[in-house]
């Protein structure tokens, strides 16, 4: 299923049998709990490298312990994360994601209520912030990675003439066929096996731009 202006993280072990991804529609109140670059961080950071204490975080992310633990009380009070006693060794609370990923409707970009329209373009502006960092991290250290991973990689920017409709469904076909790797046995020995991350970008544009 596509997620539309979406942020998803979910990893899945090599060769593991995985199911579909579990995506939270976010609604005026959910939009704006979850809309704080700092809650949206955390929020990344449980899913894509798993669970994980507001201590660990705030080293991982350069932020303050006190700071993590207040955001991440948010994010649990809104259903976003939950709490991880099985990681638990001692008294630090360990949260997890409670899902793979999170979807906007389109109706909140323009919702009656200013907050939530202001809720939705703070979550935008965030998606667009951290694959933007994604990429110049990639590029700044893409030296370190082997041949292999760099011819596999992928820049790309295509020009298409379409419907709403036509981009409606070829957004779709796109979500449904990496979502289709989610299944996938590595081809490779499990040495070979890294985290890759996609992101997709549509949107209309006139001439004149």
């Amino acid at each position: 299923m596509p997620e539309k202006n979406a942020e998803t993280g979910a990893e899945s072990a090599a060769g593991a049998e995985t199911p579909e991804p579990t995506v939270r529609t976010l609604d005026s109140r959910s939009l704006r709990g979850l809309a704080h670059p700092l809650r949206m961080r955390l929020l990344r950071a449980l899913r894509i490298s798993g669970p994980a204490t507001a201590s660990q975080l705030a080293e991982r992310l350069g932020e303050s312990s006190g700071a993590t633990s207040y955001h991440l009380r948010q994010l649990a009070a809104h259903g976003f994360i939950e709490e991880a006693p099985e990681h638990g060794k001692g008294r630090e609370r360990w949260w997890k994601a409670a899902h793979d990923g999170t979807r906007l409707d389109d109706s909140l970009i323009s919702d009656d209520n200013p907050e939530t329209r202001g809720a939705a373009e703070v979550f935008r502006a965030e998606i667009m912030k951290i694959h933007a960092q994604e990429v110049s991290s990639w590029l700044g250290q893409s030296h370190d990675w082997s041949p292999a991973w760099r011819s596999s990689s992928d820049l790309s920017d295509f020009t298409l003439r379409l419907t709403p409709g036509q981009t409606h469904e070829l957004v779709g076909k796109l979500h449904e066929l990496i979502n289709s790797y989610r299944d996938l046995p590595p081809a490779e020995t499990p040495e070979d096996v890294e985290t890759v991350r996609f992101h997709t970008h549509a949107f209309p544009r006139r001439a004149a731009e």
